[in-house]
């Protein structure tokens, strides 16, 4: 039976939790159960005003009270802890909510005037299985917040191609596709309230966003360095041997030694990937920024003066680039934020890759 939606409570559109993040989860929780420790998951499923972290952010507590990850950037992890701590002794899930409203308000941090909902559940084999494969691939995962005792904290989890692991029970499975579908099409995670009273948190699990640098030079060692940092997937294409070497970038994900048309074409630029063209050589730039202004990928950035990228804008408009396909390249590259050594410049180019980021996905909603 499908249970048709009553309302959605919120929509979330930009995941908090990347896969890098989850990953230390998960190596933490693995480690703590093969201890023989007992786990709860805390994740937050709803968010109102000035909340400290988004929906999607998760944090693991063991029985002895170590804990990974954050819900809250420490507003709230103390009330969650003692929540997880009853969850696991009860055996029983709980969905916690915090905000100015509430008595502790001022005691938790929350006194901006923030919300915020939590979901603590605890933390078994499946719970993990689910975890590592929402790291895999894209997908969503589904989870009863609210309904009946026996269905509570159960989850499931959809991949693209409609295959599916776990099971919601109290014949919601089929109502759990129909709505993942919708989920993974627009990219938004939800709170669902079915017709019966239940209520599903359906939280999309992307790919990690991928950082694509054309030019081994100087301002790519912290640009990489940094866009690591923040969970982006990093490639680094130069053909040239001293600038392309693996010496330069030890801890680049891929490195790639061939012309960057051809490299760019062979990693098939979608929409979770920014590119970013350093070179300032047109013989690398130009066939480059073909490539990657035809292209789906949400940011294409480029080095140079203003100067450099009116006479790179005639070469493209010559080489049969479209006016409108232009207009998407930004250049000067980076946020104007007054720098000028190379870690600097490095910082506003992923400063302005990441807002526009946001911009495309839309945030504070």
């Amino acid at each position: 039976m499908v249970y048709w939606q009553q309302e959605i409570i919120n929509v979330y559109p930009v995941p908090e939790l990347g896969a890098e993040a989850m990953s230390t989860i998960i190596t933490a929780v693995e480690l703590w159960l093969g201890r023989g420790e007992q786990v709860a998951l805390a994740t937050v499923v709803r968010t109102w005003g000035s909340a400290p972290r988004r929906v999607g952010a998760k944090m693991a507590v063991s029985n002895i009270g170590k804990m990974s990850g954050s819900v809250s950037g420490g507003c709230v992890e103390g009330a969650v802890v003692e929540a997880a701590e009853e969850v696991l002794k009860s055996g029983r899930s709980q969905l916690l909510h915090f905000g100015v409203s509430d008595e502790t308000a001022w005691d938790i941090g929350l006194a901006c005037g923030g919300e915020i909902d939590v979901f603590v559940q605890p933390l078994c084999r499946e719970t993990l299985d689910v975890m590592r494969g929402a790291c895999d691939s894209p997908s969503v995962t589904l989870t009863v917040v609210c309904g009946l005792e026996e269905c509570l904290g159960r989850q499931m989890l959809v991949y693209t191609d409609d295959e599916y692991v776990g099971s919601l029970g109290c014949g919601l499975d089929e109502t759990a596709l129909v709505q993942a579908r919708t989920a993974m099409s627009d990219g938004y995670s939800r709170r669902l309230l079915l017709e019966d009273g239940t209520e599903l948190f359906i939280e999309v699990n992307q790919s990690p966003p991928t950082l694509v640098v054309v030019g081994g030079v100087h301002i790519a060692l912290p640009l990489v360095a940094m866009a690591k940092a923040i969970g982006y997937r990093t490639v680094v294409v130069d053909p040239r041997r001293s600038f392309g070497s693996a010496e330069r970038f030890p801890d680049v994900d891929l490195l790639l030694k061939s012309w960057p048309d051809r490299a760019l074409t062979d990693l098939q630029l979608d929409a979770s990937m920014a590119v970013a063209v350093l070179t300032h050589d047109p013989k690398l730039d130009d066939p480059a920024l073909n490539v990657a202004l035809s292209s789906r990928a949400f940011y294409v950035g480029a080095l140079g003066s203003r100067n450099t990228n009116a006479k790179r804008r005639e070469r493209l408009l010559a080489a049969g680039l479209a006016a409108g396909q232009l207009e998407r390249l930004r250049a000067p590259i980076g946020l104007d934020i007054g720098g000028h050594s190379p870690g600097e410049i490095a910082l506003s180019v992923l400063a302005e890759i990441v807002a526009v980021q946001h911009q495309q996905k839309g945030v504070g909603v």
